[in-house]
């Protein structure tokens, strides 16, 4: 049994730790209420441009009257053979399972793809690193065996820009456009507040339809992880509810519902054409400002949990160190009265 010295240098050394998971569990929640802002702050401009192109759907030929084929390149389907699967994890740990879900979920896409040539674009150190181990990166000259990183984006998420998103929407669609893939999926923490996060995929090209993911896979949190996400947050001060915009979405939706016939500068196809791809890189954006959320959530909950942890092992190693004093105490009173005993 350890004596009292060792165990008071231990609990010396788990109350710092308890003092550092705090103190980065206030930081998390500080960077997510940032982070909540500043998706909330993109939402007028995505639903606008979303509202645009769903007007422009309607005053534009977008099809083929004759054989009914799509005119923009972004909305033709083909027969899926090549793929590209973003994924978007996060560049720091202590994030509890955040980064270790999102993995998990694009190793069950690619899975559910086998037979077909899977390209990588991977977002944050973690999944970089993970990826690169499964899927090492063919040499030139040898035959491909399996899915291939082509690409890696990382430190992007501390200072996310729109340049950066518009940057990775541009070498999807290039490739897209020449033909090189045929669909490319996202895997990501959908954020919606502190209690409504879902991992998703979702197919962002071809493009389905406007204004509306097509999900192909879905993982909610439990009943207990909204709980406890919502017992973090109100200890750290955070909105656990999303945000009400339905008077902003009511506003903006309003502009594809009216029965306005709008005249635009250029023909209404020339613009549909212009703003596909920026509708693009809005989707890759959005789902880079939710992974930030979604990590930083992960990481005030995770911080949260160890802080908690910390002072149970405080306590009871505490209590340990008491046991420990007291055996001892007890131990020299014997040991005095016997000798006196033996006078």
């Amino acid at each position: 049994m350890a004596n009292v010295l060792d165990l008071r240098r231990r609990i010396r050394s788990v109350q710092n730790t308890r003092q550092i998971t705090k103190a980065m569990k206030m930081v998390s929640a500080a960077k997510l209420r940032r982070a909540q802002e500043h998706a909330l702050a993109a939402r007028p401009y995505a639903q606008m441009l979303t509202n645009v192109l769903k007007s422009l759907v309607s005053r534009a030929e977008i099809y083929d009257p004759v054989t009914g084929e799509a005119r923009h390149p972004l909305l033709i389907r083909r027969q899926e053979r090549n793929i590209l699967l973003i994924v978007i994890s996060g560049d720091k740990g202590f994030a509890g399972a955040f980064n270790a879900n999102v993995l998990k979920a694009a190793t069950r896409f690619i899975e559910s793809k086998a037979g077909k040539n899977i390209d990588i674009e991977v977002i944050g150190r973690k999944g970089r690193d993970f990826l690169r181990r499964r899927y090492p990166s063919v040499q030139e000259g040898q035959a491909r065996t399996g899915p291939e990183i082509t690409g890696e984006h990382v430190g992007i998420m501390a200072k996310l820009q729109f340049a950066q998103a518009r940057d990775i929407a541009e070498y999807v669609i290039e490739r897209y456009t020449a033909g090189e893939i045929d669909s490319a999926y996202l895997v990501y923490n959908e954020f919606k507040s502190v209690i409504a996060q879902r991992l998703v995929v979702d197919e962002i090209l071809p493009i389905a339809q406007i204004g509306a993911a097509d999900i192909k896979q879905a993982e909610e949190m439990t009943l207990e992880e909204r709980k406890r996400a919502a017992q973090v947050a109100g200890s750290a001060g955070v909105r656990y509810r999303a945000a009400d915009t339905q008077e902003m979405d009511t506003r903006a939706a309003a502009f594809a519902t009216k029965d306005v016939d709008y005249i635009y500068e250029q023909p209404a196809e020339e613009i549909f054409h212009d703003l596909l791809p920026r509708y693009v890189s809005m989707v890759i954006y959005r789902a880079l400002l939710e992974s930030v959320a979604a990590e930083h959530a992960a990481r005030m909950t995770a911080m949260d949990s160890a802080t908690n942890n910390a002072s149970d092992m405080i306590d009871s190693l505490t209590l340990t160190m008491n046991r420990v004093r007291q055996a001892s105490i007890t131990k020299e009173i014997i040991e005095i009265v016997s000798g006196a005993a033996a006078l």
